[in-house]
């Protein structure tokens, strides 16, 4: 495994993965996912994006070595769809009627977010071969 592109590669999908919850979550579905701002840990916000960043980079350069974009984008897809289905599951086992529309809109945004971050995590190797 090239650690080097690793931890470049777990950096760079980790504030992707951030800056793309700031845009789709924070702003343009705020509405659908409303937060009461003064209970949100920033710090843990951010640490759990530079988990998946870092979970991403892992399976693609320690088992996948995927450094194209294309392929980043269709494997980040397909890991965030996993991530999200397993979060939404598990976030929504205790509902008695759970929001099937909110928990479809975050597996999409989140496997939209997962594809673009695959797709800059594989950028990133390509660039660092």
């Amino acid at each position: 495994m090239n650690v080097k592109n690793f931890i470049v590669g777990g950096i760079v999908g980790g504030i992707v993965d951030y800056l793309l919850g700031w845009l789709l979550w924070g702003i343009l579905f705020k509405d659908s996912f409303p937060a009461d701002e003064s209970q949100m840990n920033m710090l843990f916000i951010f640490l759990g994006c530079m988990t998946m960043g870092f979970f991403i980079s892992y399976i693609f350069t320690r088992w996948a070595h995927i450094s194209n974009a294309m392929t980043g984008a269709k494997a980040g897809a397909v890991i965030s769809l996993f991530v999200s289905l397993f979060h939404n599951f598990f976030m929504n086992e205790m509902e008695l009627e759970p929001d099937l529309k909110k928990m479809a809109l975050d597996i999409g945004l989140m496997l939209v977010s997962g594809a673009i971050v695959g797709a800059a995590i594989a950028f990133v190797n390509s660039k660092m071969k």
